[in-house]
């Protein structure tokens, strides 16, 4: 039987399979869009003999693709291969920040989260499914749409498909060292809204109280709460539309990380303790989605840890494990105690920025490691 390791993974080619999928841009916020990308990925899958079902979105949000990879047994517990095709770039980012290579480097936007994981991993079940490699265990593929916002909308699927597995592979970025995570901080996102008095800003002024200043002065407030061990930070700001009227209403969203469940629990009641209804302007905090703890070194987990490095010895690279930050849908099935490995994708820099790039030579690497993965859990 030919080795997984050795199978014929080529740069060039993988680059090409990857392109279509970075200038199909999937934008969370439209549905549209991220439902593109989901016919592109559905109709890979399907040409390679998987089972696929198309789970319609809700919430306004994209749909969800399930797969059920070729094998003897499939449908029953194996591996779940887990994956987002949303990205934080709106549309027209590609006129910005087109795919191209730059020696060692390739650009686009989603290419290192997690577009670039989630290609590199579906092509080494094309690659092993060409060989005729069976995996020990069935694999099913679950892509979503909406990891960017916290997953809100397929949170409860992608915990009903896990518990229906063994293991999970998470092929989110790796950490900058090209580590696996194996474990995740708790999450708290919240939607705050400041509400005043509307009056003419150049003929009335004194008449008006402004939710702007009221949320301005928040922010200070807020983000001074940080600590090593559990953050604040305020990252969306909406208000005002005319500058000759003072401002009646500032929307605000926060996101509030915690390395363990009693920290986020007391940072999410300082959060809801800043709710004010007596002040002229008020001051509401609704609490949004939620991350679990995902708490490091499981038993399962562990050993998952220990193949990975077993694998990437023999490739002749070395992969660390750590706790992180940052959360992802690692989270939700890593925090049921299923055995998860994260961020085992791509390596590169500057996600989420108009540089986002990965090293290419990451590819086949990954592609390799994602393989002995495959063929070696549940052996």
């Amino acid at each position: 039987m030919t080795n997984p390791l050795d199978l014929p993974f080529d740069t060039d080619e993988m680059l090409a399979g990857l392109r279509p999928w970075i200038e199909t841009e999937s934008p969370t916020f439209d549905a549209a869009a991220v439902n593109r990308m989901m016919d592109l990925v559905q109709h890979e899958l399907a040409a390679l003999g998987a089972i696929t079902e198309r789970i319609p979105g809700r919430m306004g949000l994209g749909d969800s693709v399930r797969a059920t990879m070729p094998h003897p047994r499939a449908g029953e517990r194996g591996i779940l291969l887990l994956g987002h095709f949303d990205t934080v770039h709106p549309m027209g980012t590609l006129a910005k920040l087109p795919f191209r290579r730059e020696g060692d480097l390739c650009y686009g936007p989603g290419i290192m989260d997690m577009k670039g994981g989630n290609y590199v991993y579906l092509d080494a079940l094309r690659k092993m499914l060409a060989a005729g490699i069976e995996t020990p265990l069935p694999v099913t593929v679950l892509f979503t749409p909406d990891e960017e916002i916290g997953t809100p909308s397929t949170r409860e699927l992608i915990e009903t498909e896990a518990r229906r597995h063994d293991y999970a592979l998470v092929p989110e970025p790796a950490r900058p060292d090209g580590g696996a995570v194996i474990g995740r901080y708790a999450i708290a996102r919240f939607n705050l809204q400041t509400r005043g008095k509307p009056s003419h800003a150049g003929w009335q002024l004194a008449e008006g109280r402004s939710a702007i200043a009221k949320m301005a002065r928040a922010v200070d407030q807020i983000e001074g709460m940080t600590t090593d061990d559990c953050t604040f930070s305020l990252g969306v700001f909406h208000a005002g539309q005319w500058v000759n009227c003072v401002s009646s209403v500032c929307d605000a969203e926060v996101l509030t990380m915690a390395k363990t469940q009693e920290l986020l629990d007391e940072g999410v009641e300082k959060m809801l303790s800043l709710n004010d209804d007596a002040a002229e302007v008020v001051m509401e905090v609704r609490r949004g989605v939620t991350r679990p703890v995902w708490e490091p070194d499981q038993p399962g987990t562990m050993a998952m840890l220990s193949l990975a490095q077993e694998i990437s010895g023999e490739l002749g690279f070395e992969i660390s494990g750590a706790s992180a930050g940052g959360g992802s849908d690692g989270n939700f099935t890593g925090a049921l105690g299923i055995p998860t490995l994260d961020s085992i994708g791509v390596r590169g820099r500057d996600l989420h920025t108009l540089n986002e790039h990965i090293f290419v030579d990451s590819l086949v690497e990954r592609a390799r490691l994602a393989a002995g993965l495959f063929c070696r859990l549940g052996a």
